[in-house]
């Protein structure tokens, strides 16, 4: 599966070109942004999808050295559950 990545969001798209998965943020200032939403469509989940979609935002954080607030329940939970993102949060 390709993750497309875009300014606010990193998603998959469908056949059809629909968004079927997406985590999406907003950049607080120029040194951190803040995850606002996760979304995989039923018939990926179980996948580890969105956990995919998390690490390709950190990935891009880290290239662009900013940091990251977690504030969508489900990457806030990967954020606890993943060690190396530690150095990442703000």
């Amino acid at each position: 599966m390709n993750i497309i990545k875009s300014d606010q969001a990193h998603y998959i798209l469908d056949e059809n070109n629909n968004r079927i998965a997406e985590i999406t943020y907003v950049e607080s200032d120029e040194s951190f942004i803040i995850i606002d939403h996760t979304f995989v469509d039923e018939s990926l989940r179980g996948q580890g999808i969105a956990s995919k979609l998390v690490a390709s935002v950190v990935e891009e954080m880290k290239k662009q050295n900013k940091k990251i607030v977690p504030l969508c329940p489900f990457a806030k939970a990967e954020f606890d559950r993943v060690l190396d993102y530690q150095s990442m949060l703000k």
